[in-house]
Protein backbone atom coordinates (compact mmCIF):
# COMPACT_ATOMS: atom_id res chain seq x y z
CA UNK A 1 0.00 0.00 0.00
CA UNK A 2 2.61 2.45 0.57
CA UNK A 3 4.52 1.57 -2.33
CA UNK A 4 1.42 2.66 -4.30
CA UNK A 5 1.22 5.60 -2.48
CA UNK A 6 4.56 6.71 -2.61
CA UNK A 7 4.42 5.80 -6.51
CA UNK A 8 1.61 8.01 -6.99
CA UNK A 9 2.85 10.65 -5.34
CA UNK A 10 6.09 10.61 -7.21
CA UNK A 11 4.16 10.42 -10.14
CA UNK A 12 2.22 13.17 -9.52
CA UNK A 13 5.21 15.25 -8.49
CA UNK A 14 6.87 14.51 -11.87
CA UNK A 15 3.96 15.77 -14.05
CA UNK A 16 2.96 18.98 -11.82
CA UNK A 17 6.86 20.02 -11.07
CA UNK A 18 7.84 21.01 -14.38
CA UNK A 19 4.30 22.39 -15.73
CA UNK A 20 4.82 25.18 -12.99
CA UNK A 21 8.55 26.43 -14.27
CA UNK A 22 6.94 25.99 -17.93
CA UNK A 23 4.18 28.86 -16.88
CA UNK A 24 7.49 31.05 -15.83
CA UNK A 25 9.26 29.91 -18.76
CA UNK A 26 7.42 30.07 -22.10
CA UNK A 27 9.54 30.38 -24.49
CA UNK A 28 12.43 30.08 -22.25
CA UNK A 29 15.45 27.76 -22.40
CA UNK A 30 14.37 26.27 -19.34
CA UNK A 31 10.84 25.71 -20.34
CA UNK A 32 8.83 24.91 -23.66
CA UNK A 33 11.47 25.40 -26.39
CA UNK A 34 9.19 26.56 -29.09
CA UNK A 35 11.20 26.15 -32.86
CA UNK A 36 11.85 29.40 -34.70
CA UNK A 37 9.91 27.98 -37.52
CA UNK A 38 6.44 27.72 -35.60
CA UNK A 39 3.86 30.59 -36.54
CA UNK A 40 2.39 33.12 -34.74
CA UNK A 41 -0.63 30.92 -33.67
CA UNK A 42 1.45 28.22 -32.32
CA UNK A 43 3.19 30.54 -30.15
CA UNK A 44 -0.24 31.84 -28.91
CA UNK A 45 -1.61 28.14 -27.90
CA UNK A 46 1.43 27.71 -26.02
CA UNK A 47 0.97 31.14 -24.15
CA UNK A 48 -2.72 30.14 -23.33
CA UNK A 49 -1.61 26.66 -22.66
CA UNK A 50 1.41 26.86 -21.12
CA UNK A 51 1.18 23.91 -18.74
CA UNK A 52 -0.42 21.90 -21.12
CA UNK A 53 2.89 22.60 -23.17
CA UNK A 54 5.29 22.12 -20.80
CA UNK A 55 3.80 18.70 -19.74
CA UNK A 56 3.25 17.53 -23.68
CA UNK A 57 6.99 18.33 -24.24
CA UNK A 58 8.23 16.41 -21.29
CA UNK A 59 6.77 13.47 -22.63
CA UNK A 60 8.25 13.83 -25.62
CA UNK A 61 11.43 13.86 -23.84
CA UNK A 62 14.94 16.35 -24.28
CA UNK A 63 16.06 18.06 -27.47
CA UNK A 64 12.56 18.34 -29.09
CA UNK A 65 10.93 21.92 -30.32
CA UNK A 66 7.32 22.55 -30.19
CA UNK A 67 6.77 23.41 -33.90
CA UNK A 68 3.15 23.68 -34.46
CA UNK A 69 -0.16 23.76 -32.02
CA UNK A 70 -3.36 23.42 -32.70
CA UNK A 71 -6.98 23.69 -30.86
CA UNK A 72 -9.13 21.02 -32.17
CA UNK A 73 -11.57 20.93 -34.01
CA UNK A 74 -11.24 24.69 -33.95
CA UNK A 75 -11.80 27.75 -31.21
CA UNK A 76 -13.98 25.04 -29.27
CA UNK A 77 -11.06 23.43 -28.09
CA UNK A 78 -11.79 19.82 -27.76
CA UNK A 79 -8.63 18.73 -28.08
CA UNK A 80 -5.53 19.93 -28.89
CA UNK A 81 -2.38 19.31 -31.04
CA UNK A 82 1.28 19.09 -30.14
CA UNK A 83 3.82 18.61 -32.67
CA UNK A 84 7.61 18.49 -31.84
CA UNK A 85 10.96 18.07 -33.51
CA UNK A 86 13.97 17.08 -32.69
CA UNK A 87 16.81 18.65 -34.76
CA UNK A 88 16.72 17.11 -38.13
CA UNK A 89 16.32 13.65 -37.12
CA UNK A 90 12.98 13.04 -35.64
CA UNK A 91 9.15 13.85 -34.80
CA UNK A 92 7.20 13.96 -31.64
CA UNK A 93 2.99 14.45 -31.30
CA UNK A 94 1.00 14.39 -28.53
CA UNK A 95 -2.43 14.71 -28.69
CA UNK A 96 -4.66 16.78 -25.16
CA UNK A 97 -7.76 15.49 -24.52
CA UNK A 98 -9.30 19.05 -23.36
CA UNK A 99 -12.91 17.47 -22.29
CA UNK A 100 -12.37 16.00 -18.97
CA UNK A 101 -13.97 12.59 -19.70
CA UNK A 102 -12.34 9.67 -21.06
CA UNK A 103 -12.98 9.80 -24.56
CA UNK A 104 -12.06 7.39 -27.38
CA UNK A 105 -8.54 8.85 -29.17
CA UNK A 106 -5.92 7.97 -31.64
CA UNK A 107 -2.83 9.50 -33.02
CA UNK A 108 -0.63 8.30 -35.63
CA UNK A 109 2.40 9.61 -36.94
CA UNK A 110 3.74 8.24 -40.14
CA UNK A 111 7.09 8.86 -41.59
CA UNK A 112 6.99 10.58 -45.22
CA UNK A 113 10.67 9.73 -46.61
CA UNK A 114 11.18 7.59 -49.34
CA UNK A 115 10.97 4.12 -48.89
CA UNK A 116 12.29 1.17 -51.06
CA UNK A 117 9.65 0.13 -53.66
CA UNK A 118 7.30 -2.49 -51.56
CA UNK A 119 8.62 -1.24 -48.06
CA UNK A 120 5.99 -0.31 -45.78
CA UNK A 121 5.44 3.61 -44.34
CA UNK A 122 6.38 3.50 -40.82
CA UNK A 123 4.26 4.52 -38.54
CA UNK A 124 3.86 5.40 -34.38
CA UNK A 125 0.15 4.86 -33.39
CA UNK A 126 -1.14 5.36 -29.93
CA UNK A 127 -5.24 4.67 -29.33
CA UNK A 128 -7.74 3.89 -26.74
CA UNK A 129 -10.15 5.78 -24.20
CA UNK A 130 -8.04 8.13 -22.92
CA UNK A 131 -8.81 11.19 -20.31
CA UNK A 132 -6.12 13.20 -20.54
CA UNK A 133 -4.10 12.68 -24.03
CA UNK A 134 -2.81 10.05 -26.90
CA UNK A 135 0.81 9.80 -27.08
CA UNK A 136 3.39 10.08 -27.37
CA UNK A 137 4.37 8.59 -30.81
CA UNK A 138 7.42 9.44 -32.59
CA UNK A 139 8.77 8.72 -35.99
CA UNK A 140 13.24 9.46 -37.58
CA UNK A 141 11.37 12.16 -40.05
CA UNK A 142 11.06 15.81 -39.64
CA UNK A 143 8.22 15.56 -41.93
CA UNK A 144 5.76 12.96 -40.81
CA UNK A 145 2.03 13.35 -41.25
CA UNK A 146 -0.01 13.13 -38.24
CA UNK A 147 -3.53 11.90 -37.70
CA UNK A 148 -5.34 12.71 -34.78
CA UNK A 149 -9.15 11.38 -34.30
CA UNK A 150 -11.46 11.83 -31.26
CA UNK A 151 -14.76 10.34 -30.71
CA UNK A 152 -17.94 11.09 -28.56
CA UNK A 153 -20.88 8.42 -28.38
CA UNK A 154 -19.01 6.69 -30.95
CA UNK A 155 -18.76 9.55 -32.98
CA UNK A 156 -15.39 11.52 -34.39
CA UNK A 157 -15.94 15.41 -33.41
CA UNK A 158 -12.03 15.37 -34.36
CA UNK A 159 -11.01 13.72 -37.35
CA UNK A 160 -7.66 15.65 -38.40
CA UNK A 161 -4.83 14.55 -40.49
CA UNK A 162 -1.69 16.88 -41.83
CA UNK A 163 1.91 17.17 -42.34
CA UNK A 164 4.26 18.06 -39.57
CA UNK A 165 4.37 21.43 -39.98
CA UNK A 166 6.94 23.38 -41.81
CA UNK A 167 6.45 20.42 -44.26
CA UNK A 168 4.42 20.86 -46.86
Amino acid sequence: MRVTVAAAALASFALTAPQASAVESVPAAGGVRISAAADDATRAVAQAQPAAAAATANLCGAGYELTFAEQLPDSRRFGTLFLYRKGSSASCAVFDNNLGTAKYMKLKLCETKSRPAGTPRVCSTDEGTFSQYAGPVRVNDVCGEVTAILKQDGIAIIDRVRLVPPCK
